[in-house]
């Protein structure tokens, strides 16, 4: 009987263990370590004691996507139900529904505009003089104008990335949608949903295999490499190399939580754009399952800040001096035989759930297709001639 080759993942949220399941199904022995407490990266969700909630205890995570075989994939281990996040925003005083919609520039400019004639007033508000932006700011004035931009935009940018809006590129602003209509999803994407019973349980449920071990609380080190026939990291890429160029840029969160009895604020997401108040939202997370009913609530404020050494990395900055030590990385990373940086962290990429499943799959397919070529080659040279 064939000795079943090792594989080492580290890490253990979506990443590893879609990587983790596909190995392991097609005969591997995989290894995941992770050093956190549990499994599920920032995706974990918790079960609140007190008032049966089910808390996304590193910020709410929602599943959307247009990939229909990621979403078949997900719903294989888990039953995902309807869900459509509206997001609203307190700005001067008074609560709006983002993406900016129609409700949004009616409301916010006391008018009745129709779509066409919202459409031709935000023309008019945009900046013409404007005709290539560079960075977000430039980007934010062409596009919805000054009163839109600093109600909106402005004060919520500065407290999320910590810098001015002037600093930041203009790509940045193009991701986020204006629509001439009353729809207030605010996602576009063909499935949408949360899992019943939270995504703990379903990563819970990638990871039963038989041939899928799990060892929590334990660190990654360089030396620990030895005898897998690969390694899969979906730890932090600067973290691999021991920080010698320095470390990447990133945003992290910090989350002051707190407890209501009855419903706090209406819905799960509410930004603030001014930037008098020091939270950029508040999340309130029994209306992430809005299938279920809870008298009482958990809340979280959260507070963006630059990471430093021992926080948990969430956003990549991926400015213009990250991305010069961002190049210098991966070229050590492209030197590293028998190792596969993935993920969001591996990759230095802000990544969507469905995104980094389909990296995943792709990546654990495209290492099984090369074992089995290079099987298929070593056959074929000791064969007799």
């Amino acid at each position: 009987m064939r000795v079943k080759e090792k594989i080492l993942i580290v890490g253990a949220g979506l990443s590893g263990a879609v990587i983790g399941r596909e190995l392991a199904d097609a005969g591997y022995r995989v290894e995941i370590i992770d050093q956190r407490d549990h499994i599920g990266g920032n995706c974990h969700t918790v079960r609140d004691e007190a008032t049966g909630v089910m808390v996304h205890i590193y910020g709410p995570h929602i599943f959307h996507t247009d990939d229909t075989e990621v979403w078949d994939y997900v719903n294989g281990f888990q039953t995902f139900m309807p869900y459509k996040n509206r997001v609203k925003t307190t700005s001067g005083g008074q609560v709006y529904s983002l993406p900016i919609n129609l409700h949004t520039i009616n409301q916010f400019f006391g008018k009745t505009f129709r779509p066409d004639e919202a459409r031709a007033f935000l023309e008019d508000q945009g900046d013409k003089t404007i005709t290539d932006p560079q960075s977000f700011e430039e980007q934010a004035l062409r596009f919805v104008g000054r009163d839109l931009y600093e109600a909106f935009f402005k004060g919520y940018t500065q407290k999320q990335w910590g810098c001015s809006p002037t600093e930041l590129p203009a790509s940045i602003l193009k991701r986020l949608p204006v629509r001439f209509n009353y729809e207030d999803n605010y996602f576009f994407h063909k499935y949408q949903g949360m899992p019943e019973t939270g995504y703990t349980e379903m990563i819970e449920r990638i990871l039963d295999h038989p041939d899928i071990g799990v060892t929590l609380e334990t660190s990654f080190r360089r030396d620990q490499t030895e005898g897998f026939a690969h390694v899969f990291y979906s730890g932090p890429l600067d973290g691999y190399f021991d920080y010698e160029l320095g470390r990447l840029g990133y945003r992290t969160l910090d989350f002051e939580r707190f407890t209501y009895d009855g419903d706090y604020q209406g819905c799960a997401v509410m930004n603030y754009g001014d930037v008098s108040v020091p939270y950029t939202r508040i999340t309130e997370h029994k209306h992430f399952s809005p299938w279920e009913e809870h008298a009482g609530s958990v809340c979280y404020r959260e507070f963006s800040r630059a990471c430093e050494a021992g926080d948990i990395p969430y956003y990549p900055i991926r400015l213009v001096e990250e991305k010069a030590q961002l190049a210098d990385y991966v070229a050590r990373a492209e030197q590293e035989a028998g190792v596969t940086f993935v993920g969001r962290l591996g990759t230095y990429r802000y990544l969507d759930m469905d995104v980094t499943i389909r990296e995943a799959l792709d990546t654990a397919r495209l290492y099984l297709a090369r074992r089995a070529e290079e099987t298929a080659m070593s056959s074929f040279l000791r064969s007799p001639l």
